[in-house]
């Protein structure tokens, strides 16, 4: 199955969901290749960089999955080659 490189962009503006998400990024933490989280304490933000690389449904189901969540939202950046 053919494969994306894809950076996942998150901001957590509430801690309450933070279980849920640390749940979703193990679940498909066999395509993750890094994460990189920055607390940006000034303005009760977390931001966290997960780079993938999986299927493009993947992708789109992690995203979502994430989004979905409360106060936390997501961003899918994917590489220029398909």
């Amino acid at each position: 199955m053919e494969t994306r490189v894809a950076l996942i962009g998150i901001m957590v503006e509430c801690t309450d969901e933070i279980d849920k998400l640390n749940n979703i990024l193990h679940e498909y933490s066999g395509y993750i290749i890094g994460r990189m989280g920055i607390p940006y304490r000034e303005k009760n933000l977390s931001i966290i960089s997960v780079a993938i690389d999986a299927p493009e449904a993947v992708i789109s189901t992690v995203s979502g999955k994430i989004g979905m969540l409360k106060g936390i939202s997501s961003k899918v950046v994917y590489n220029s080659k398909k």
